[in-house]
């Protein structure tokens, strides 16, 4: 674990260029940018606009007092640029077109929210302590998403960081953000951000942001930060004042118009996103970034644009590991191919088929989105030993051939869950997976997702089986409201179940100010459910202790089906060459979602004790001290597997059993 320094640093970042055709030294290609020697430098692109000007506060006024405003200079590309000596951090401002007034589209802060004015920040004001943080790796993760409005009562940086202990002692090392650029209302997902480069003032400042990151680097954990590159929101987006070309009529989007990386003006419109990842990197630290629904990412130049951002993103790391996952519905691996190979050089890929397949397993319902999956054994073993289920199938629910062959990646190419924010808001009442299926399935389940190959992720509360739902909320002006509100109603029509008119009157009102207050974390049902905290607790630590478990890679692991509702894993070590040979590094895994299974005779090779050995039980998902009913000793020849269970063995060596043993 790393330790945090004693002595105090200032932000380490990119050594300062100069952007246009002025003299003044700057960082990013846009934004207010306090200098080293004192004043602002203000750079805005709006080529839809012949004069620009920013009007700012007087030190100690609102900005609706003040009269300054300061003519900005044209540049090539429609960039506009000035300097205002006496500009200092705090201060407000608004950039004025000839449409109207507007917020600084790379807002550091908006203090007052999206339709307010934006807040000068200097980033080197705060004192971090993290300076022998080496950043994290795609290797031995377990990933815990977290949305700050929720985590806590309170909701805020400062109340998320009083846990950060708590989440080492479980054995997280990477803490994934839900979005965090500002969007108007009291509360929301983050998905609807406009305000791209200002972390949302409804969590606290942006410094407070940053002890957040300092604290968990201190302990040990990475964070990343979930970030929309697909669509802006809909409410207190002006960019369009600026320039129309930052959206494009080329393509439809599911959530709004689609933005423009490869159309006429598209510059300026990459440039505005590959800075905003450079800043989340280089200004608060983060270790990476997971890039929503990037299949509404449309990008038909030479140099796709999540190819620019993932290279980008790793070279404001500073030599710091960069960590870069891509949620994408139609499973195109070429994301995580590297660019040399005409991919884009991501980390990972979230892995809906695992979630989907281990959902139906543990539920038995296989409607809407969930009708390709059966949750069989089969599906089970392949969705953890090749990642994808569909790699280029037919798939019924679409119409259509699904996914891209994937055989070839590696394990840690996937991150696997069985919740996330999405799954369980899709649903009638937000409840969870353990509400939803028996507590052993629950608990086999869990199993295999913490010692499967592919990266976990745990989602808020999961690990203590939190009673408290997770709605889909959102806090919009009155009319868009009424929008969203049918909107959702709409979406969930999909599952037959939700759409009977006994459901209506059951449906959450996503607007509704208890949708939100009802989807905070309760945190002392950790005490509360202790069983279940115990469970995740000692799955993690075996998972990270473990010589086999520790380290997954491509062709370590073989399965086979036992019966309908049970299979067998048998892991071989992290050598080829002696995975075979190699009695320590070997793991037998039998998960059964069914009921007691009697394995009498074992006709299965994958069963068999490496030469010499005999298996011992070394954990069960039904010992008492996480809930369970208890483990039968397995007798030779008459092993029985309880019903809804997980149990790992390991080889020992049989002393009664003479002969030689194999060597590599």
């Amino acid at each position: 674990m790393l330790r945090r320094m004693s002595i105090i640093a200032p932000d380490v970042s990119r050594p300062e260029t100069r952007h246009g055709t002025g003299s003044v030294p700057r960082r990013f290609p846009i934004g207010a940018e306090v200098q080293r020697d004192g004043g602002v430098h203000f750079r805005a692109w709006a080529p839809a606009q012949k004069n620009v000007a920013v009007h700012l506060a007087a030190p100690g006024m609102a900005l609706d007092e003040s009269k300054r405003v300061v003519p900005m200079q044209p540049e090539e590309g429609g960039y506009f640029s000035c300097f205002v000596p006496d500009a200092t951090a705090g201060t407000l401002y608004k950039f004025q077109l000839e449409t109207g007034e507007f917020p600084d589209p790379a807002s550091r802060f908006q203090p007052s929210g999206p339709h307010g004015p934006s807040e000068i920040i200097d980033p080197r004001s705060f004192r971090w302590t993290d300076q022998q943080w080496k950043g994290v790796s795609r290797e031995n993760q377990v990933i815990y998403e977290l949305h700050i409005g929720t985590f806590t009562s309170k909701g805020r940086y400062e109340s998320a960081l009083r846990e950060l202990d708590e989440l080492a002692r479980l054995g997280i090392t990477i803490i994934e953000l839900m979005p965090l650029a500002d969007f108007p209302g009291r509360w929301g997902w983050g998905y609807d951000g406009v305000n791209m480069f200002a972390p949302t003032q409804l969590y606290g400042r942006p410094d407070a942001l940053r002890a957040f990151i300092d604290r968990a680097h201190a302990l040990g954990i990475g964070v990343i930060l979930d970030v929309v590159y697909n669509h802006f929101g809909p409410d207190g987006n002006f960019l369009g004042h600026f320039s129309p070309d930052y959206f494009s009529t080329r393509y439809k989007n599911e959530w709004g118009e689609p933005i423009n990386f490869d159309g006429e003006n598209s510059d300026g419109v990459r440039d505005f996103f590959v800075a905003n990842a450079e800043y989340w990197i280089e200004e608060f630290h983060f270790d990476g970034l997971r890039l929503d629904a990037t299949q509404q990412i449309f990008d038909a130049s030479d140099k796709h644009i999540l190819r620019v951002v993932s290279s980008a993103a790793r070279d404001a790391g500073k030599g710091r590991g960069i960590y870069i996952v891509s949620e994408n519905e139609s499973q195109q691996t070429q994301l995580v191919r590297p660019a040399d190979a005409g991919g884009h050089g991501m980390d990972a890929l979230w892995n809906d088929d695992f979630h989907h397949t281990a959902r139906v397993a543990c539920t038995g319902k296989s409607e809407a989105y969930y009708s390709d999956y059966k949750g069989t054994p089969q599906e089970l073993i392949s969705a953890v030993k090749w990642g994808y289920l569909y790699q280029g199938q037919w798939y019924s629910w679409q119409k259509k051939c699904r996914g891209t062959p994937a055989l070839d990646l590696q394990p840690s190419s996937f991150v696997n869950y069985i919740q996330n924010h999405d799954q369980i808001a899709n649903s009638l009442r937000g409840q969870r997976l353990h509400q939803l299926t028996s507590p052993g399935r629950f608990r086999a389940m869990t199993a295999l997702l913490l010692l499967g190959p592919g990266t976990p992720m745990l989602f808020q509360g999961e690990e203590f089986g939190a009673s408290t739902p997770f709605y889909y909320f959102a806090d919009h002006n009155s009319e868009l409201a009424k929008l969203v509100s049918q909107g959702r109603k709409e979406f969930l029509k999909q599952f037959p179940s939700i759409a009977c008119s006994e459901c209506e009157s059951v449906l959450i009102d996503p607007e509704a100010p208890e949708t939100f207050l009802k989807s905070k974390l309760d945190l002392s049902e950790r005490q509360k459910h202790s069983e279940t905290y115990s469970l995740h607790r000692d799955l993690i630590r075996l998972r990270r202790n473990d010589p086999v478990f520790s380290r997954p890679r491509r062709g370590g692991m073989e399965g086979a089906v036992l019966a309908p509702e049970a299979f067998a894993l048998r892991f071989f070590g992290s050598d080829e060459k002696t995975a075979f040979y190699d009695t320590s590094l070997q793991r037998l895994v039998l998960v059964n979602m069914g009921g007691d299974l009697l394995l009498t005779p074992l006709p299965e090779p994958l069963l068999a004790a490496p030469e010499n050995c005999r298996w011992k039980l070394i954990w069960s998902s039904e010992d008492p001290c996480y809930g369970g009913a208890g483990m039968p000793a397995l007798k030779e020849g008459n092993w029985k597997i309880p019903a809804h269970s997980t149990v790992v063995l390991v080889p020992e060596a049989d002393h009664a059993i003479p002969g030689p043993q194999h060597s590599p």
